[in-house]
């Protein structure tokens, strides 16, 4: 099992797929760190070596902000703009979407589970 900035890479997948897995890194990064460093992508990460795993931990820590680092940034921009109460922010605290989608339908991921309104059904007639 390869480590890398703290992450327990998966060992079957290739490097270009597994680099992936770090916060911060996608896969244009990830083929951007591996043509820099010189090392084939399609190469299993249980094949690598001690010395190409960290050459890409080096290149890493030069060249990119992941993981605890990253989400400290992210959580703090978050919590600046609910603080100033910009109409991000406010969506933010709200638990809405804050990039313009329709809400109207859609939105299940952000908005969560649907709630039933109470009350709805018509109630059946009675005999008087």
């Amino acid at each position: 099992m390869a480590r890398i900035s703290g992450v327990t890479i998966p060992d079957g997948k290739q490097v270009q797929i597994a680099l992936t897995y770090i916060y911060g890194i996608g896969p244009k990064f990830s083929q951007t760190i591996l043509d820099d460093t010189k090392i084939d992508p399609t190469i299993r990460v249980n094949n690598l070596t001690d010395s190409e795993i960290s050459k890409i931990q080096d290149y890493i820590n030069d060249h990119y902000m992941v993981e605890g680092e990253l989400q400290r940034i992210v959580t703090g921009n978050i919590k600046r703009l609910r603080d100033i109460n910009s109409y991000r922010g406010i969506r933010h605290k709200l638990g809405l979407p804050s990039r313009g989608q329709r809400t109207r339908t859609n939105a299940r991921t952000r908005r969560g589970k649907r709630i039933a309104v109470g009350g709805t059904a018509k109630k059946a007639v009675s005999k008087t």
